[in-house]
């Protein structure tokens, strides 16, 4: 294979990734005409159209998506023995990315990976907080965290935290001249602030369970918000009832700030587990982010 085949067929790789060929060319520090010119060399070379081009956006012929599933995971490889090779340096390098809840990033992903930086300089980590479900192949992250019941099957998880609640709270100020709610049933009599989940469209129903009966409520109120951090000063500023992780409201109830109804109604979930492809190859500085991460009970 020559150098030209080489470089032509990245080019086609990442223009099909990228659907896109301003940002195909950002990404391989080239001009788009020289990229242009790279996948005509190779159209040329096979005699079939590779890429549709629209204004839009640009996708696959059928027989690019043909080439793009052979080469495509043929190139992983050679980055990753070249990733393994790099481990006979003094210390792993490389770049991680990750996608994670705000809640994960703030309650497990941070906490440890503060000595892991320190550990090592050389390896880069990318973590961008999001809080619907990410195809982390078609979006070229090394790995995601999700809760352990949403995983997909084709994926290797590995359990990096503990299992965790949610917490009904309120203000002290929310609750003057209103009734506490005693069953999940009561909060149609109150105000209450959503979690907006991009995914799905919609909010998130608040869940319940007693006696292994669950329950999920759509509540109803003026304000919604796309993260646990806004609903939390939303209820401190005693603008209705927030259900959110337990961990984040503990010091704010025990200093009074809020007041936790409906405890005795809050299911446990499992822990929050990193997942990814069972087809990847693990690179030094992979391996080291999981052990870094894997949740050891205590």
């Amino acid at each position: 294979m020559n150098r030209e085949n080489v470089a032509d067929l990245i080019a086609f790789i990442t223009i099909a990734q990228e659907r896109s060929f301003t940002r195909a060319a950002a990404r391989l520090g080239v001009s788009q005409s020289a990229l242009s010119h790279a996948l005509s060399r190779l159209e040329k070379r096979l005699g079939v159209r590779l890429l549709t081009r629209s204004t839009r956006s640009v996708s696959p012929t059928d027989a690019g998506e043909r080439l793009l599933a052979t080469v495509e995971p043929r190139f992983q490889e050679v980055d990753t023995a070249l990733e393994q090779v790099s481990e006979f340096r003094d210390k792993p390098a490389g770049t991680i990315r990750l996608t994670a809840g705000e809640h994960a990033v703030n309650a497990v992903l941070w906490p440890r990976l503060q000595d892991f930086t320190r550990d090592y300089p050389d390896i880069q980590l990318e973590i961008i907080a999001e809080n619907g479900f990410v195809d982390i192949v078609a979006q070229r992250y090394d790995a995601g965290v999700r809760l352990g019941e949403q995983l997909a099957k084709d994926m290797i998880a590995v359990r990096i935290g503990p299992d965790w609640r949610m917490a009904v709270v309120g203000s002290p100020g929310y609750f003057e001249g209103r009734q506490r709610p005693l069953t999940p049933q009561d909060l149609t009599d109150h105000v209450c602030i959503n979690l907006r989940l991009p995914t799905y469209g919609g909010h998130y129903a608040w869940e319940f369970e007693q006696d292994g009966r669950r329950l999920n409520v759509r509540v109803e109120g003026q304000l919604a918000f796309g993260n646990s951090t806004h609903i939390l000063s939303a209820a401190l500023f005693g603008a209705g009832l927030a259900c959110i992780p337990e961990d984040i409201v503990q010091h704010h109830v025990e200093a009074g700030r809020l007041i936790r109804v409906l405890e005795g109604w809050m299911p446990t979930f499992d822990g929050y587990h990193l997942y990814y492809p069972s087809r990847r190859q693990t690179s030094p500085a992979f391996s080291r982010l999981i052990e870094a991460l894997r949740y050891r009970h205590h």
